[in-house]
């Protein structure tokens, strides 16, 4: 009888200890996540000159694939030039101007635009950025 309840025992430690280093071995093949934004996701006072959006992801980025998506084109950001990564490839920078006083919305990938992809190919997991610029 002690000699079943310590297999059953090491066998439910075993498990305890492999759903997390299971997911770690994974890594490699997870997707990257937004780790930042410029502005802060949330932000309500955020200065209507500011002339860029940031996006961090937690690994270096495909270059020239993105997608940039809106849910309603009224609170999408006026684009002023092209998309681009900083040298790491873990921010992307997209040119912008905001209008004050505006609440913007921004998705970056989304179910189906997914081409915010990590070096492997693996698209990052949708984001949706939301912002309220303060009056002038």
């Amino acid at each position: 009888m002690a000699r079943r309840c310590l297999v059953i025992i090491c066998i439910g430690l075993g498990l305890l200890f492999w759903i997390p280093m299971s997911e770690g071995a994974e890594d490699g093949k997870a997707s990257a996540k937004v780790i930042k934004t410029i502005p802060k996701n949330g932000g309500t006072d955020v200065d209507p000159s500011l002339g860029e959006i940031r996006v961090s992801f937690s690994k270096p980025m495909i270059d020239k694939s993105w997608s940039w998506s809106y849910e309603d084109k009224n609170t999408f950001p006026e684009v002023t030039g092209e998309p681009h990564y900083t040298d790491n490839g873990t921010t992307c920078v997209l040119p912008v101007k905001l209008q004050p006083n505006k609440r913007y919305v921004i998705w970056i990938n989304t179910a189906r635009l997914k081409n915010f992809k990590d070096q492997s190919g693996t698209p990052a997991g949708p984001y949706k950025l939301t912002f309220m610029t303060r009056a002038e």
